[in-house]
């Protein structure tokens, strides 16, 4: 059967229309019921945070803004004018001990002596009790000749703690301070010298390199320093210009002054 082609199907026209009502309905009805995020939301989720206006340009407000610390290695500032520097304490004097090395060659050398019957009698027995001692070998014989308070044995150039005898074994390079004596019989081996005569720092001072130059020694006196110090001590010591090993020191009346090394 053939419609003219001027007509339409009005019938079929009036189905379809319900039924795209009712999708759309439907279509309205899902979105609806749907968990998701709106468009909207999942935008502003992405979004970063709001950026506050900076308050630095109202400095004058309290708090308004953040303090920045002080630079690495700069005192914390308090505000307070900086204290004026301590005066400069002035130099402590040199304690003058006679136990540093005295070389003036401004002055007459010392007369170096080996003859130990030119000595008088108190310091020849302190030598001689010092001697034995070393020849011991038992450095605890050492501890009544060293004498305690201010008569005590001068040790080292800085104070020193505890037990004399346990300070010398600790100089010693072996645990029972043998090596300390035999240096310390060796030095009362040497020559020696007598120092400040008439004056209350008079003493007799072994080894008498103590108070002799060192560039003024003799062939056979560099090998007396020899049986003391190493070619190589005696080199460090020319450039101080002094002889700065072990030496020791006694007093007319006999006192054992000093054992020190150093300067």
């Amino acid at each position: 059967m053939n419609f003219p082609m001027s007509g339409r199907p009005k019938g079929l026209v009036l189905c379809i229309r319900p039924a795209a009502c009712c999708a759309a309905i439907a279509f309205v009805t899902c979105l609806a019921s749907s968990p998701a995020y709106a468009l909207s939301e999942i935008k502003r989720e992405e979004l970063p945070l709001p950026v506050t206006p900076s308050t630095d340009d109202d400095v004058s407000s309290p708090g308004g803004a953040i303090p920045m610390p002080d630079p690495v290695g700069t005192p914390p500032s308090t505000g307070q004018q900086p204290a004026a520097p301590d005066a400069a304490e002035p130099d402590s004097p040199s304690d003058g001990g006679t136990n540093r090395p005295r070389v003036d060659p401004e002055t007459p050398l010392p007369e170096v002596v080996y003859d130990l019957g030119k000595l008088p009698e108190p310091v020849r027995r302190m030598h001689d009790l010092i001697i034995e001692a070393c020849k011991s070998g038992d450095i605890e014989k050492l501890r009544p000749l060293i004498g305690k308070g201010d008569a005590m044995t001068q040790l080292s150039l800085a104070d020193i703690d505890g037990d004399a005898i346990a300070f010398l074994k600790g100089l010693s390079g072996d645990p029972d301070g043998q090596e300390i004596l035999a240096i310390l019989e060796e030095v009362l081996s040497a020559g020696y010298v007598h120092v400040d005569a008439g004056t209350p720092q008079e003493l007799y001072v072994w080894p008498y390199f103590f108070a002799l130059p060192l560039d003024k020694l003799d062939a056979k006196q560099r090998v007396e320093l020899f049986k003391i110090v190493t070619a190589g001590d005696f080199d460090d010591m020319k450039q101080f210009g002094a002889y700065i090993f072990y030496r020791v020191g006694i007093t007319p009346a006999g006192q054992w002054s000093f054992f020190v090394a150093g300067d």
